[in-house]
Order: structure tokens, then sequence, then C-alpha cells
């Protein structure tokens, strides 16, 4: 007589359910897998991948946070650069009037008027030296609270910034100074080889040429070549300048490389392959339905079918 255990019966129905809900859940996950656009969705379904994927996203994050610190670098660099424009600007001027009042035609009247002219150009020059960074802090101050040049009770400047421009990341391990400092920007020697700097000089100079006299067209003259110092501080500042700025934006280039390489692998990493997962979910879902059919036939079957008559 043939024996049918109940074990034996128990444990069929329990390896079919098994078998079913591991199709189902594959099947659940490859759809997953398509509707969101990733492989996976927990670590434990490919590690390997899971673990390139947590690289790829931190060095995105880190990205991130070195292109903010880049693009406030650009920015500080750029109004520096426009703040050094109108600094030359404002020399030309300046040498413009000089030149006319170093002539022997002009009357004292006419050359206190350039002397006041010369005074107004200074007053520009000290408040571009003190202008603000992105964050409303000294930009040729070294990024301290405040102003980077204040005025004495004498008429001259006195730097009260630190001793060296801030410095920001830019992404792949690099670093550049945001703005020059006042002194590198403005320190000049002036005719007589006396180191000075250039707001001073113009005080100096326009003090001069409001007196008058045979002293105001002297002092003109020699303050061509003070003025022409300070140009050639300044152009030399803004070549420092212009050269960080192209530093910073090559710099930007590769990272936006790096980024896009990045992506790329991310895509072949976690990205799901469509047309593959839509032909392997129609697998599953076959052989899912077949299993579901043969157990539905196997479970209808009878004692009196197993053991037969």
């Amino acid at each position: 007589m043939t024996i049918i255990s109940t074990t034996s019966t128990s444990n069929f129905y329990t390896a079919s359910a098994q078998q079913l809900a591991n199709l189902q859940q594959q099947a659940t996950d490859v759809g997953t897998s398509i509707s969101s656009g990733n492989q996976f969705t927990t670590a434990s379904q490919n590690p390997v991948a899971a673990a390139q994927m947590r690289l790829l996203q931190l060095a995105d994050a880190q990205a991130k946070v070195d292109t903010a610190s880049a693009n406030k670098a650009s920015a500080n660099l750029q109004l520096a650069d426009s703040m050094m424009s109108q600094m030359i600007n404002d020399i030309n001027t300046a040498r413009q009037l000089t030149t006319r009042a170093a002539t022997g035609t002009l009357s004292d009247n006419e050359r206190a008027n350039i002397g006041t002219q010369l005074a107004q150009i200074q007053a520009d020059l000290l408040s571009l030296a003190n202008g603000c960074d992105a964050n409303g802090h000294a930009l040729f101050g070294g990024g301290v609270q405040g102003n980077a040049y204040t005025l004495n009770a004498s008429g001259t400047v006195a730097y009260g910034g630190e001793a060296t421009s801030q410095t920001l990341p830019i992404g792949g391990g690099q670093s550049v100074q945001t703005s020059l400092i006042g002194p590198e920007v403005l320190n000049i020697t002036d005719a007589a080889g006396n180191a000075t700097n250039v707001i001073d000089a113009l005080g100096a100079l326009a003090s001069a040429i409001k007196a008058g006299g045979s002293a105001a067209q002297s002092a003109a003259a020699s303050g061509l070549d003070t003025l022409a110092n300070g140009l050639d501080a300044l152009t030399t500042a803004q070549t420092v300048i212009g050269s960080r700025e192209a530093w910073v934006a090559l710099n930007s280039e590769s990272q936006t490389a790096q980024a896009n390489a990045r992506q790329n692998e991310e895509s072949q990493v976690g990205s799901t392959d469509v047309p593959a997962a839509a032909i392997k979910l129609q697998q599953l879902t076959t052989a899912l339905q077949a299993s579901q059919a043969c157990f539905v036939r196997l479970s209808s079957l009878s004692l009196f079918n197993v053991i037969g008559h």
C-alpha cells in the first residue's frame, strides 16, 4: 500500500509557495527597476555596484561644494577685476589733469581747479579700495569686516586688513586667492623714490597743485612719474587677477568634464537597461504564470489520483 506522508504534502506546498513568491518578487523588482530607472533599490541586490554608486555619489556631493566655492571665488575675482579697471580709469584721468597742470600757461586758479578734481579722484580711489566682496567684507582687505583703509587726521590712509587674501578651494584639490590685498594693488614709490601708495600720492599731488605758484607746476611734472608708477602697479595687479580668473575657469571646465564622466559611470552602474529589463520581466512573467498553472493542477489532484486505484 502506498503511504502519502502529510509531511511530504506540506513540503510540496511550502516549496511551491516559496518558488512562486520568489518569482513574484523577482518580477516586482524588475518592474520597479524599469519604472524607477535604477538597477537596484537595496545594496543587497548588488553589493559591488552599490559600493561604486556610493563612491560616485560622495564625489558628486563634494563636487557641489567645490562648485559653490569656485563660483564664489570667481565672483570675487570679477569684482576685483572690475574695481581695478575703475582705478586704472581714475589714474588715467588724473594723468590727463596733471599733464595740463604741468604746462606753464595755466593760472593758479586753473591749477586749483585741477587740484580739486584730483582730490575727488583720490576720494573715489579710497572708496574703490574699500570695496566689498560677495559676503560684504573688505575685498582688498583679506576679507576683514569693515574697511580695508581708513583716512587719518593727517589726510593719509592706513591699511587695516589682513596680510594675505582669502583662499577658497575650487575643486580637484586646487585653491585660489580670491583677490589681492590693498598694498599689493596700491603701494608704489613716488618720483623721489619714497615708498607710498597711490591714494596718498594723489592727495599730496592735489594739495601741491592747489597751492599754486611755480612749485605747483613742478609738483605736477614730478607727479606724472608717480602716477605712471601707480598705473604700472595697478595693471600688474589686474594681470594677476586675470590669470586667476582664467585658472578658475579652466579648473571649472575640468570639474565639469569629471562630473559628466561620473554621470556616465553612474548610468552604467546604477541605471536600468530598459530593453534588457523588459525582456527579463517578460521571461519572469511567463515563468510565473507557468508555475502558477502547474501548482493549481498539482494541488487539485486527489489522494486517489496520487496513489492510484
